[in-house]
């Protein structure tokens, strides 16, 4: 389903919710896509369990060296720290603005569409995230419902969401589909 295409995974240096980001990329890699490690910087990041450190993965490329023209899609795992700071780098927040831009399909779970909201991104798109976040994203201009994966079209690209490790078979199987399209 996902043969010749290339999936960016855009994540900090540290803070994402380890679940978040291998569950989305055993997905992608078994629809047959090649998923990239994409970050602010170099070397390795280290995921997070809730608070707790977890394992270290290799950074595939930073947004400095990579485009959002170098693929066909982009997922953004959550975890509180990550897309907090993701959102105060200008050159991820512009990375996560050209898939837009370019018509790319994006998936984010949890607390990753407070990246979107600094992008953004998420005017007048139907949307869901880690409860916390509702005000946040109707502030922004998103209508904010309470469902496990949310697929929406009504904008330049497909967009999907969804709130918490809880529902990431719903988001994996809703991702890899519109991936796939």
């Amino acid at each position: 389903m996902l043969q010749d295409k290339t999936i960016a995974f855009l994540v900090a240096p540290e803070g994402v919710e380890q679940v978040e980001l291998t569950e989305p990329w055993k997905a992608v890699k078994q629809a047959g896509g090649t998923p990239k490690l994409i970050s602010t910087e170099p070397g390795q990041i280290k995921a997070f369990n809730h608070l707790d450190k977890a394992d270290t993965f290799a950074v595939d490329g930073t947004v400095e060296e990579v485009s959002a023209a170098d693929f066909d899609g982009l997922v953004l795992p959550g975890g509180v720290a990550n897309p907090d700071f993701l959102r105060t780098d200008p050159k991820a927040v512009r990375f996560v603005q050209d898939f837009f831009q370019g018509g790319k399909p994006v998936a984010a779970i949890c607390h990753a569409p407070w990246t979107l909201i600094e992008a953004d991104a998420v005017r007048d798109r139907q949307m869901t995230s880690w409860p916390s976040l509702q005000t946040d994203l109707r502030n922004a201009g998103a209508n904010w419902v309470d469902e496990e994966v949310v697929v929406c079209d009504a904008g330049p690209n497909k967009l999907v969401t969804s709130r918490k490790p809880d529902d990431l078979k719903a988001f994996c199987q809703a991702t890899v589909e519109v991936l796939g399209d």
